[in-house]
């Protein structure tokens, strides 16, 4: 396989999957350390408690990304009851494995939350269930129409199933496996683009997902798709972004809005300090950051 990373001389020639699987901690790459094979805590710890409505646990990934513009369109339109306490979750660290944690997500992943306006309060876990429930409590971001409805509805499952192609997939490969594999990478390039190519198309003829309003379907998939015509993994003149000026197009008016600037702030800890705000419990946190 022709490749010049000098890396690749650690990838294993001819690899042949044994008749049973068994977990190597050693193999993993990047995140080795807190992937297992199993699920359940790992430690016992609370998670803390603020005064707000929702108690969200996350980090300022894509799928943090998704909730934390939500909840501040929601501000931004009035629905006070939307007011929410936004705790860090370090992932590196595995503070998605506390007890705490597990018991509002199985499943050990961010984001978390509980709608403590309910008795008792409500778990919700994956970022899409937490988006359309906030979309039906607060009759906004959806559609009532029945067709603009099934569109958003439609986007929105769109992006669940894709993005991991191109997080888990392209991103994984391409910028956090331990050696490069041309034939992943072109797997997952390719994967990439076609996805981009689909949003593109649509886009083309659609101001919005759902066609001329802005849903939980452009929330859902803005986070991840902006991402990648921006900023993420260093990989845009790799995958010629510039070619979706649709998507283009649609990128920067989702990001003009200032809730959506608000929202992906917030437990965000890396890029610039002044685009940094770890935790969020009061709408005065983000003066703090506009003064750094």
């Amino acid at each position: 396989m022709a490749n010049d990373d000098p890396a690749s001389d650690n990838q294993p020639a001819g690899y042949v999957p044994p008749k049973v699987w068994v977990w190597d901690k050693e193999n993993g790459g990047q995140f080795s350390r807190i992937n297992r094979p199993i699920s359940g805590a790992t430690h016992e710890k609370e998670l803390p408690m603020g005064k707000h409505p929702f108690q969200l646990y996350s980090l300022g990934t894509p799928n943090g990304q998704k909730v934390t513009i939500m909840l501040e369109e929601l501000l931004a339109t009035g629905h006070q009851g939307a007011e929410y306490d936004a705790w860090l979750i370090r992932i590196g660290d595995g503070e998605q494995f506390s007890s705490g944690f597990v018991a509002i997500n199985p499943n050990s992943k961010i984001p978390a939350m509980l709608d403590c306006s309910t008795a008792p309060p409500t778990k919700l876990f994956e970022s899409a269930s937490m988006l359309f429930y906030l979309a039906e409590k607060f009759q906004a971001f959806l559609p009532t129409e029945h067709y603009k409805r099934a569109a958003a509805m439609n986007w929105l499952m769109w992006q669940m199933g894709s993005a991991p192609f191109v997080g888990g997939g392209f991103g994984h490969f391409y910028a956090y496996a331990p050696f490069k594999i041309e034939y992943a990478i072109n797997r997952y390039a390719m994967e990439t683009k076609r996805q981009l190519h689909v949003l593109d198309v649509h886009l083309a003829e659609n101001k919005y997902m759902a066609g001329d309003e802005y849903t939980i379907a452009d929330i859902a998939i803005w986070p991840w798709y902006g991402a990648i015509m921006r900023s993420a993994y260093t990989a845009q003149e790799f995958l010629s972004v510039h070619e979706y000026t649709h998507v283009n197009r649609w990128v920067e008016l989702i990001a003009s809005r200032p809730a959506v600037k608000r929202g992906q702030r917030v437990n965000r800890t890396f890029g610039e300090t002044n685009e940094q705000l770890a935790e969020r419990h009061d709408a005065a946190d983000f003066d703090k950051i506009a003064k750094i």
